[in-house]
């Protein structure tokens, strides 16, 4: 049996980032995975994921962005792969809003974040915003604008990471489950489809595969279908490459629904435009989740979406992929260990705002199996207060 200083289950976006750190700092580390990352089946793939420094969730988010933002250019000068885009961003709403991710007057909060430390921004008027980006067609909404706010490119992420874990001497087995874990006697024992490993400390990072393996929990951590959609550009002149254009937060009206996200037209007018709405009203699981997009899906998302709020957007859909979100009931991260097991740590329910933090949160993974603790306060994302609020 192959023994290891930790394992890391699971590499997409927070296991290649954990099993990167733990290489680096010379630990050794076996990293697994049931496919072979970076791949279409999880949370990270679709060529793009918003990025901004001033978090309306919540300002201890924070710091968790803006190391991210310094490891990704770390990361891209070691591997040469262009991983982050700064393309400003805008977050508009509506008074009276039920707000983003749980959290209500979404962007007065993310102004407040910015306030507290010191991030760029602009607060922009629904004539100011119409007049400085004529691809939205705005009726009551007020914005947030961020300069340093933009996209990062999923895909690339993860294998930037993995690149270097393997580099730093990591093992990396792809296309192999994990069909249980135990841990006894301060000692982790993983068995997968192809073999049986142990460890001193493990990190469950597997997404929206949690609930397979912790799955006492699973009230805990609910799996969401979420569709993104690329939609045909009629109207050239707005989308060409060099316009001014951001990625986006659009809550559009009061309900729980009215709301959107996207982004430029990264591939040119010819690649169409990416966005996606958000949806948490039927849980699904990553068995039965279904992973096609069907054509009355697609003219229903226009219609109640897209239709009237962007010049030149058409109703042809030019591809369409599903993913999934796994959220917790506040809607907020879980990266804490596990609740019976001081050696094994849980981490990756990141409720659909993750990407943008998935590179810090693999060095404080990191830090948590070397040494127990991290310099960043992740007090708030305890696993004790789901233990509480199942009491």
């Amino acid at each position: 049996m192959d023994t290891y200083d930790a394992i890391v289950i699971g590499l997409g976006a927070m296991g290649s980032a954990t099993t990167y750190q733990l290489a680096k700092s010379g630990v050794e580390v076996l990293g697994l995975d049931q496919y072979s990352p970076p791949h279409s089946f999880g949370s990270s793939h679709g060529d793009t994921r918003i990025t901004r420094l001033a978090i309306g969730e919540g300002s201890d988010y924070v710091p968790l962005v803006k190391r991210s933002h310094e490891i990704w250019r770390e990361i891209e000068g070691q591997t040469g792969l262009e991983l982050l885009k700064q393309t400003g961003g805008l977050i508009m709403s509506v008074d009276g809003s039920q707000g983003q991710h749980g959290v209500a007057n979404f962007v007065e909060q993310t102004e407040k974040a910015a306030i507290q430390y010191n991030i760029e921004h602009e607060n922009l008027s629904k004539d100011q915003i119409n007049s400085r980006f004529p691809q939205f067609n705005l009726t009551n909404e007020h914005g947030y604008y961020e300069p340093e706010s933009g996209y990062l490119m999923p895909e690339n992420c993860i294998k930037a990471q993995l690149t270097l874990a393997d580099r730093h001497g990591a093992d990396l087995h792809t296309d192999e489950r994990v069909m249980s874990w135990d841990s006894a006697d301060n000692q982790v024992t993983v068995v997968t489809s192809a073999g049986t490993y142990a460890a001193e400390k493990l990190v469950i990072s597997a997404g929206s595969w949690i609930n397979d393996l912790f799955p006492d929990h699973g009230s805990w951590f609910k799996v969401y279908r979420q569709v993104l959609y690329w939609f045909d550009i009629e109207e050239r002149q707005c989308y060409e490459p060099l316009r001014d254009m951001p990625v986006y937060i659009w809550v559009y009206g009061t309900g729980e629904a009215d709301m959107m996200y996207g982004f430029p037209a990264i591939n040119g007018p010819n690649g169409g435009i990416k966005l996606a709405a958000e949806q948490y009203a039927t849980p699904t699981s990553p068995q039965e989740v279904v992973r096609e997009v069907g054509e009355q899906e697609i003219a229903e998302m226009y219609v109640q979406t897209v239709e009237g709020k962007f010049p030149g957007i058409g109703r042809k859909c030019l591809k369409a992929k599903a993913c999934m979100y796994t959220v917790t009931p506040d809607h907020r991260f879980v990266v804490d260990f596990h609740p019976e097991h001081e050696n094994v740590i849980i981490a990756s329910p990141c409720s659909g705002h993750g990407f943008k933090h998935s590179a810090a949160i693999g060095e404080v993974l990191s830090q948590l199996v070397t040494t127990g603790k991290s310099p960043i306060d992740i007090s708030r994302f305890s696993i004790q207060r789901l233990i509480k609020d199942a009491a």
